[in-house]
């Protein structure tokens, strides 16, 4: 299809003109315009033109585009290209781009001679008589003088020295003849007494609002009590340049006065904007790396990533945290876990957010509702590390929960908890996709500073959220792309550039699954040895393997983390490991067979000394006892003083009975400095193995949705062709029972029953398309043409062209049928 050389009367009919290209443009640019599919163009430009559309649309535009849609909101409609270049002076480079992106999304329609801004486009952008527009501009000299008496109008044409009228619509038209001749005008103001200039320099630039006192007299922008109506006020007042507008500022009888829109564009030379942004901000590297530096740190954070995260679900598994009441994490326990991870709250807050965001935390929904791994956690554990990392970053980029929220408070003043709700904004992958497309922008290894990257956020679009938001979000995503190995040293990692492509949930996990196959290379090969040191140390030159991490994690306590992990054994943590079920033997053989070093004669003697002492006393459930073969140890027992409060007494030479639970007994004489060890009802020594806390299974959270996901092209293609289907069947010819013909008229056709049944009859005898009104069960009404194949038990079955597929129409809901004519009929049988 082509555009019609006559000039469309409506946004219908431009719409109807463009090609299909065309069309899928606008649907891919707005994609709220496609739910549901329009029935056709007329139902496409209605819903383009809404106002819910055309704000989302609006605050989705760059600086200047948005610029040009605020100066043809206060210029004439239509408006000419000479008079929006005049508005726009310095930007007759880019006017012709930001026009045809307005263009693109159905904000102006009209020849490129006569540009008309959508009508509620602006409403939304064009001053009112008692608001500014964006561009501080004021309403036209006779919006801001509607309702003024026609004598007052007669004052001010001969005060400004123009002949006098007894129609306020020829004198309205006499001064804004004046205000808009340059000559004559700059020739009034010249007039003017000292002081006026001052007072319209003060509403030049917006707002144009100020107010004037009774009695004495004065203007003050902004609306707020000014001094009094001075003589050059008065002078302003008499002649139009300044009007009032009816509306009372305060207790002294104060009224607000206007700059009219005209007076205005005279002092600012005719600029619309005070200062025009053509161009976006240029975003450039301050500093380089090596792309080899950049990936290898890239890398190393990526491996510091996941081994946090395994902690934290370590630490969960072992004491899963409460619910707060209103949801969310308690901050004692947010702080609590920092501790442990040796982390700050903020990026403790990050990880777990993380962690929840990828499915791998959840709450439980017990009636003591806590936090726990869920049992996608384990089967992440058993992932190599890339596909582990690749499922951290798929969750990371399409998230839209902001973990720097927490612990801020919501407009009703509750304060925000980490994993708790209010954390979403819906900006959030949007700035963090396109920080990342400028990083990609730079050569490699180039790192932007981070105003520069705030500047052009704000470039792009301006009307998009609030400014406090847009630099939360920008540094989150720098400082969170550095903690998960996007990014390497500020610069942008060569396995992540592949991310910057993934707009859906598909192309994401694709991305990430992409980049984690670069990324692997780069990693650090796990380690299955450790350095075993005289001072009861061990070194862990570099990552260790699952396993062995484990289990000297029970057997020793870590001391330092970094690029080398210090662990320390202590008699505590021996006897953890033997609490555990460990013996003797299995850590003398365990260490042997991880260390690369001998292991120390003193670590030696430290395990057998804890294993010897271990288990010789035994607590169990009485209500609770101590039985030891060592008479002379329970009576050293039964004598310390720091046993008083267990409430210890000797029932036989060799057991002693206690008040206190076993589990505080046995914490008791830990701090006394025994081993005991808990038996069962039996006798048999119990194994203390923490139990390992889990979730039922947990679905991630879906993020917040900002509008509709993008379509697809598939989606696109089918759309396009679906209006055009339905347009044509709403505006084609078609002629009544009889032969009459009837032009397209947008309403459905309405028959008798008898009349539809005996057309649609015939039709399918004669296998002829006809034109068929129809009401679905939602009440709407929509008009298509179908082939009709049979009809029968109250139904129709018939091809829908419009549609491009069999449906079955229920004949109580057809309003009416008509035969096409003659041309369009041929056409759509052969179709």
């Amino acid at each position: 299809m082509t555009r019609e050389t006559a000039a469309p009367r409506t946004l219908a009919e431009e719409l109807r003109a463009r090609p299909d290209d065309a069309l899928t443009e606008l649907l891919r640019a707005r994609p709220d315009l496609l739910s549901p599919v329009p029935g056709d163009v007329t139902q496409l430009a209605t819903r383009a033109a809404t106002r819910a559309s055309v704000v989302r649309t609006l605050e989705r535009l760059d600086r200047f585009t948005l610029q040009t849609a605020q100066a043809l909101a206060v210029a004439s409609d239509p408006c000419s290209p000479e008079e929006l270049a005049a508005l726009l002076p310095g930007g007759e480079e880019a006017l012709p781009g930001a026009l045809a992106a307005l263009r693109t999304r159905a904000l102006v329609w009209g020849p490129d001679e006569r540009v008309r801004l959508v009508r509620t486009a602006r409403e939304l952008l064009s001053p009112s008589p008692t608001a500014p527009s964006p561009t501080g501009l004021g309403p036209t000299l006779a919006e801001a003088a509607a309702g003024m008496s026609p004598g007052r109008l007669q004052e001010i044409q001969a005060n400004a020295g123009l002949p006098t009228t007894h129609d306020p619509v020829s004198a309205l038209a006499a001064l804004t003849g004046l205000f808009t001749d340059r000559a004559r005008l700059a020739a009034l103001l010249e007039q003017a007494p000292d002081g006026a200039r001052e007072v319209l320099g003060r509403l030049t630039w917006g707002p144009p609002f100020g107010t004037v006192a009774g009695g004495r007299s004065g203007c003050s922008d902004g609306g707020a009590p000014g001094p009094s109506v001075t003589p050059p006020v008065r002078w302003l007042l008499d002649r139009g340049l300044l009007l009032p507008t009816g509306a009372t500022a305060g207790p002294d009888g104060g009224r607000t006065v206007v700059l009219p829109r005209e007076v205005a564009l005279h002092l600012r030379d005719g600029r619309a904007h005070r200062e025009l942004e053509p161009h976006a901000p240029e975003v450039t590297a301050r500093r380089t790396h090596t792309p080899a530096t950049v990936d290898a740190t890239a890398a190393g954070q990526a491996f510091t990533a996941l081994g946090t995260v395994d902690e934290l679900l370590t630490i969960w598994e072992d004491a899963p945290p409460p619910v707060l009441r209103a949801g969310g994490l308690g901050m004692r326990d947010l702080k609590r876990t920092a501790v442990t991870l040796d982390l700050p709250e903020p990026l403790t807050a990050f990880w777990l957010e993380l962690a929840y965001a990828a499915g791998l935390l959840a709450s439980d929904g017990e009636p003591d509702e806590r936090y726990a791994p869920t049992p996608a956690a384990d089967l992440w554990r058993d992932l190599p590390p890339q596909e582990r990392w690749a499922t951290l970053v798929a969750a990371w980029l399409p998230g839209t929960r902001v973990p720097g929220l927490a612990g801020a408070r919501d407009a009703k003043g509750r304060a925000l908890a980490a994993l708790g709700p209010g954390l979403d904004r819906a900006q959030a992958p949007e700035v963090r996709r396109r920080v990342l497309d400028l990083l990609a922008e730079l050569p490699e290894g180039g790192v932007p500073g981070e105003e520069d990257l705030l500047a052009r956020l704000r470039w792009e679009r301006p009307a998009r959220g609030a400014e406090e938001l847009r630099q939360r979000l920008c540094a989150a995503t720098l400082r969170e792309a550095e903690l998960l190995g996007v990014t390497g040293r500020g610069a942008l990692a060569g396995h992540a550039r592949g991310l910057t492509m993934a707009r859906t949930a598909v192309e994401v996990t694709a991305a990430a699954e992409a980049a984690a196959a670069r990324l692997a290379p780069l990693l650090p090969e796990p380690l299955d040895h450790v350095l075993l040191q005289a001072d009861l140390t061990a070194v862990a030159p570099g990552p260790l393997e699952r396993p062995l991490a484990e289990a000297l994690g029970v057997l020793a306590d870590v001391e330092s983390k970094g690029g080398a992990t210090v662990y320390r054994f202590t008699p505590e943590s021996v006897r953890r490991a033997l609490d555990a079920g460990r013996t003797a033997a299995d850590l003398h053989a365990f260490l042997a067979a991880h260390s690369r070093t001998p292991v120390p004669q003193p670590l030696t003697y430290l395990i057998d000394d804890v294993a010897r002492r271990h288990g010789r006393l035994r607590v169990g459930a009485a209500s609770c006892y101590v039985r030891c073969d060592d008479d002379t140890l329970l009576a050293e027992i039964l004598a310390d003083k720091r046993s008083a409060s267990l409430g210890l007494r000797l029932l036989a030479p060799t057991v002693l009975a206690a008040t206190a639970d076993p589990g505080q007994l046995l914490e008791k004489l830990r701090e006394m400095g025994h081993a005991p060890a808990a038996e069962s009802a039996e006798g048999d020594v119990l194994i203390a193995r923490a139990a390992a806390h889990r979730t039922p299974p947990r679905s991630a959270p879906e993020p917040v949705p900002d509008g509709p996901p993008p379509p697809d092209t598939t989606l696109l293609a089918a759309a396009v062709r679906a209006i055009r289907a339905g347009d044509l069947a709403a505006t084609v010819p078609h002629r009544e029972r009889g032969g009459k013909p009837v032009a397209p008229g947008g309403e459905p056709p309405r028959t008798t029953a008898a009349d539809t049944l005996a057309t649609l009859q015939s039709a399918v005898l004669t296998g002829t398309p006809v034109w068929l009104g129809y009401v679905n069960a939602d009440g709407a009404a929509s008009q298509r043409v179908i082939a009709p194949v049979r009809v029968e038990g109250g139904f129709v079955s018939a091809y829908d062209h419009t549609a491009e597929e069999v449906r079955t129409f229920a004949l109580h809901r057809v309003t009416g049928v008509a035969e096409l004519d003659e041309e369009l009929r041929d056409r759509f049988a052969e179709g």
